[in-house]
């Protein structure tokens, strides 16, 4: 019996803010790829090594965990005044299926280098030394992202001494702006409310904030789950019955914000809404044993991806999170203390992160004009992978 051999498709491997990706130039794929369907998802799919009964992805350049289970695509932007056109894929780990309903904001980060490396950013906008910025269509969300990055010698700078928790070492830092950052086209609160009751059968009726802000996300308060907000991922990951409950609220949330009609939609759409829960500041241990202090933070805020609590927190989420926050009366603004801010510092399982964000409200209707936050980028491999 004969066998059909691998094909090569170039590829590079990036880590970007707390994720690492397979990116692809979309004129690199495999012609029948190169259009949504079918084909481009069962490529992503196999490069990553899903659907995995064993969760492992043993087979694939996937990581088995939510952040180390993407891929970007990218090709010169067809958006007027921008560069590259960003698709970003989240693959999940054991079951048949690429999620393109939101963004990725780690892996954002790595965006602006990779276009510059690739010959997508015209070579007069790239300084000798300095900062490029790289103007990003992000055409899962149809939103405008603006990536500030360190050129040195004429190249993208990666090394350097800004120091990201989630990250064992420290990059250069990128500075990312997401423009009016409201996911899609609909309103930022899509119940009209700030807070509400949001009905979970077999768990209560719960506070909650429900936003579209870098993803759709719906805060719900620690304390009233049977948390404090300072848990590790062993807490929840390796307790069925936690991830049950979570993907409950998640699943009601997602039917109160109008993403789906039915509980049994949310199964084919994991990636999106996020559900994340919020407290007020406490002093905990973080993963890497570093003591985050109640002084040093706002709140804390716990999220899950992907059906799992992740090990630090997703740009997006953190989009959200800055944006809910400076919002007066939303939960995440309350566990902040109230008031009026236009940055806010919260504690995650890895440490803090700093985000800003701006809201306006105008006739009763709120809506964020950019967030802002920081992460940092670095090529791990690149070349070709191979796919069956």
């Amino acid at each position: 019996m004969s066998f059909a051999p691998q094909i090569k498709v170039p590829a590079t491997y990036i880590r970007g803010g707390t994720s690492k990706g397979v990116f692809f130039k979309l004129s690199d794929l495999p012609e029948p790829c190169q259009q949504p369907g079918a084909a481009r998802d069962a490529l992503l799919l196999r490069v990553i090594g899903s659907p995995d009964p064993y969760a492992k992805q043993i087979d694939g350049m996937g990581g088995a965990t939510s952040s180390t289970s993407k891929t970007v695509i990218l090709a010169s932007s067809e958006q007027p005044n921008h560069d590259v056109d960003y698709l970003f894929g989240q693959v999940s780990i054991d079951k048949p299926f690429v999620d393109w309903s939101g963004n990725c904001g780690n892996l954002t980060a790595a965006v602006g280098a990779f276009a510059i490396s690739q010959g997508l950013v015209a070579a007069d906008r790239i300084p000798d030394n300095g900062i490029c910025t790289v103007r990003i269509w992000q055409k899962n969300i149809q939103k405008t992202i603006i990536a500030h990055v360190p050129i040195s010698n004429g190249e993208v700078q990666e090394t350097g001494d800004f120091e990201l928790d989630g990250v064992t070492f420290p990059a250069a830092e990128v500075e990312i702006e997401f423009i009016d950052p409201a996911d899609g086209e609909g309103a930022m609160f899509p119940t009209g409310n700030l807070v509400d009751d949001l009905e979970v059968p077999g768990v209560g009726t719960l506070k909650a904030t429900m936003i579209n802000a870098g993803i759709p996300t719906v805060f719900v308060n620690a304390s009233e789950i049977g948390y404090d907000g300072t848990e590790l991922q062993e807490a929840i990951n390796g307790d069925a019955s936690a991830l049950e409950k979570f993907e409950t609220i998640r699943a009601h949330g997602a039917i109160a914000m109008g993403l789906i009609q039915s509980v049994e939609e949310a199964a084919s759409r994991q990636h999106t809404p996020k559900v994340a829960f919020v407290g007020a500041p406490k002093t905990y241990q973080s993963s890497s044993g570093k003591t985050v202090a109640e002084g040093d933070i706002d709140l804390v805020v716990r999220a899950l991806s992907m059906g799992k609590l992740h090990h630090a927190m997703m740009g997006t989420a953190a989009v959200a999170i800055g944006t809910a926050a400076a919002i007066p009366g939303t939960l995440v603004n309350q566990a902040a203390g109230g008031g009026e801010r236009k940055a806010v510092r919260f504690g995650h399982p890895s440490g803090t992160l700093r985000v800003g964000a701006e809201a306006v409200e105008v006739n009763g209707c709120w809506s964020a004009t950019k967030a802002i936050m920081s992460r940092s980028a670095r090529v791990l491999m690149e070349g070709w992978v191979r796919v069956p």
